[in-house]
Parts: structure tokens; C-alpha cells; sequence
């Protein structure tokens, strides 16, 4: 079943969107999820709340690309899970390392208005970044692989993916200093 023809089953409001989301989108959602949290029960939560979610967005919405919407859901739930699990811990693993190194570009705080700014400013200077240099960039922050990972999905060596993210990052942090968004 296409995306169009699952979309049209959640305006239904046919039980069926789910179990055909769950079919075509179940493993996507999940490695999104298990890269953040790293638990198994915590990543079928997760995947389990993104259905429910996605249940109760559409409608209204009306997602173009289901796979990025859906993504989109597991990925803020789970860094929402990850945030109340080491809320009380001082944590590590990829999830900490890459939310610190982003730190670094991108501040946590700031109004609603700043917030659409930064999304507006992320997605051109994404869309201005050669493809493997955002593939790399996406890999780490968006689906938070180990660097490691990274390297042997884009056949770099681990150093090479560093230095990439880091031009990448203090590229960033050059692009919204310009837009008026210093972190």
C-alpha cells in the first residue's frame, strides 16, 4: 500500500492506517528510536506511542512524505523518553555526545519565533551542504549513529567523518550567527 492510500485510511479514520504504517514503517521507526535510547522496551514504547500519535495528528494533518512524519514523531518521542530516563543522571552513550556537540551551534532556549528562525535556517543551510557532506551530517545528528557507524554506512574512515562534522558544525555555526541566531 502506498503512502497517499495509508494517509487516505487515517482521514477514514480506519484502524487498518495503523497496522499498515506499523507494516511498512515499524523497523524505519524503530532503529530511529533504538540509535536514541539504546533499550529494547523503551524503543517498542516508543514505536507503540508513534502509531497512537500519528493517530491522532492526521487528520488534520496531511503529511507528504508518511516516512518523514512518522520519523519525525518516533525521533521526538524517544529524545523525549531519553530526556526523562537520564533526566536525574549524568548519561553517555550517542545520544548525549551528539546533543553536545550540537550544543555548541544550536541553543536549547528562546521564543516560538526563534524556534521557526532556526528550523527556517537549518533546512537551508542543510539544502546548501554537497550530499555526503549532509548525509554524514544527518547520520550523526538526526538518526544520532556512532561515528564509527557513520564511517562504514558513508566509506570514510572515522577521522574523516570527524573533521566532516566538525567544518559541518562550525560551518552551522557561521551560517545562524549571519541569520542573527547566535547560540
Amino acid at each position: 500500500m502506498n503512502d497517499n492510500e495509508i494517509v487516505e485510511l487515517y482521514h477514514q479514520r480506519s484502524e487498518l492506517a495503523i497496522s499498515e504504517s506499523r507494516q511498512k514503517y515499524g523497523a524505519y521507526c524503530g532503529s530511529i528510536a533504538q540509535n536514541i535510547l539504546h533499550c529494547t522496551e523503551d524503543t517498542e514504547e516508543c514505536v507503540n506511542d508513534t502509531w497512537s500519535r500519528a493517530w491522532n495528528s492526521i487528520p488534520p494533518a496531511r503529511p507528504v512524505r508518511l516516512s518523514v512524519f512518522l520519523g519525525k514523531i518516533t525521533r521526538n518521542l524517544a529524545l523525549d523518553r531519553w530526556r526523562r530516563r537520564n533526566s536525574a543522571k549524568n548519561g553517555g552513550g550517542q545520544t548525549a555526545l551528539c546533543l553536545d556537540e550540537l550544543s555548541e551551534c544550536v541553543s536549547d532556549g528562546g521564543r516560538l519565533s526563534e524556534a521557526y528562525d532556526l528550523k527556517a535556517a537549518l533546512e537551508s543551510f542543510l539544502r546548501a551542504l554537497k550530499p555526503e557532506t549532509r548525509r554524514i551530517f544527518m547520520l550523526r545528528y538526526w538518526y544520532m549513529l556512532p561515528v564509527k557507524e557513520v564511517a562504514r554506512q558513508c566509506g570514510n574512515t572515522e577521522a574523516a567523518v570527524k573533521m566532516s562534522l566538525s567544518r559541518t558544525r562550525a560551518a552551522l555555526r557561521e551560517h545562524l550567527t549571519k541569520e542573527g541566531l547566535e547560540p
